[in-house]
């Protein structure tokens, strides 16, 4: 038997009509008919009554019904609960992290980490916020390294997932610098208009800059210019002297000692972040769970913070 045989079964159970039903499984008719007898021979028995018209399930159709979901349904579990097993005795790390945090701040704070000892291998996946949350609510991932603010809420539910602080950020409006050394672009609540470098919505950074900042914006008329997913491309073009953007500081430090890169507002346009690291409340893999004792364990948050410092200056 065919599987896809099960899915033609109920497009037709659900339409009564062979037409309506071949069309959604994108096929001919003739094609469609002749994989749904196909599944009647294999299993010895009529599942639908052609005589009328829609065409509507026979007993035996009726009972197959609820038989062919659940089979689907069971095969759909099938990957994810092969993952689970394979897991049970993994010792890699299945990591998720924002793209400016996977340049920034990840790699220091692994290497302060295995300062103390050898962690084993990782497995890391960098993308933006909302891919991020999406692999740790479909199981795909074990943690989920994030910049987060305690008034933008995003898609973890805290009934079934848990943090840990490592350190902190902060998003600062930045623009590139005239020949006098003062911003090309300047925010203000005077009603002036600046040109903003934005963020995507499927960029965590940029939910909190438009949860928190959007009314200010508004009252200042500035407005879009450029629009992409990554920090680290707009940061390129506020470098260019596109804009405003609103940068994490762990990203433009040195840009911002060299002076290549000035704040383009007062510090009521900043806006202060956490580092946070997430993990669902459901078990993990031992070595998952050893890791995150480590992590969120005594002596506490700060450990964590203090570690990713500790590589940053070599001492």
């Amino acid at each position: 038997m065919n599987l896809t045989w099960l899915e033609d079964f109920l497009a037709l159970a659900s339409s009564g009509n062979f037409s309506r039903a071949a069309s959604d499984r994108h096929m001919t008719q003739p094609a469609f008919s002749r994989r749904v007898r196909a599944l009647e021979e294999w299993l010895g028995v009529a599942l639908f009554d052609r005589t009328t018209h829609p065409v509507t399930l026979t007993e035996t159709g009726q009972w197959f019904q609820s038989v062919a979901q659940d089979m689907l349904a069971r095969v759909a579990r099938v990957p994810d609960e092969a993952r689970a097993v394979a897991d049970a005795s993994s010792a890699t790390l299945r990591f998720a992290s924002t793209h400016a945090l996977s340049f920034t701040f990840l790699p220091a704070w692994l290497r302060g980490l295995e300062s103390g000892s050898p962690m084993g291998p990782i497995q890391l996946v960098s993308d933006v916020m909302q891919q991020c949350e999406a692999l740790m609510l479909q199981g795909r991932i074990q943690f989920l390294l994030c910049h987060w603010h305690e008034q933008v809420p995003g898609r973890l539910d805290p009934a079934s997932h848990r943090s840990v602080k490592l350190g902190g950020d902060t998003l600062v409006p930045v623009s590139a610098p005239g020949k006098n050394g003062k911003p090309l672009h300047l925010l203000s609540s005077s009603g002036k208009y600046a040109p903003i470098l934005a963020y995507s919505s499927e960029s965590g950074l940029g939910r909190i800059v438009r949860a928190l900042r959007s009314g200010a914006l508004e009252k200042s008329r500035s407005e879009p210019v450029f629009t992409a997913h990554l920090a680290s491309v707009l940061k390129t073009m506020a470098l260019d002297g596109r804009g405003v953007a609103w940068l994490p500081l762990s990203l433009i430090n040195e840009e911002l000692a060299s002076g290549r890169l000035v704040a383009a507002g007062g510090p009521e346009w900043a806006i202060e972040l956490d580092i946070r690291l997430f993990r669902s409340n459901a078990a993990a893999p031992p070595a998952a769970e050893n890791f995150w004792r480590r992590v969120a364990g005594p002596p506490g948050e700060a450990v964590s913070w203090k570690l990713f410092k500790h590589a940053l200056t070599g001492g």
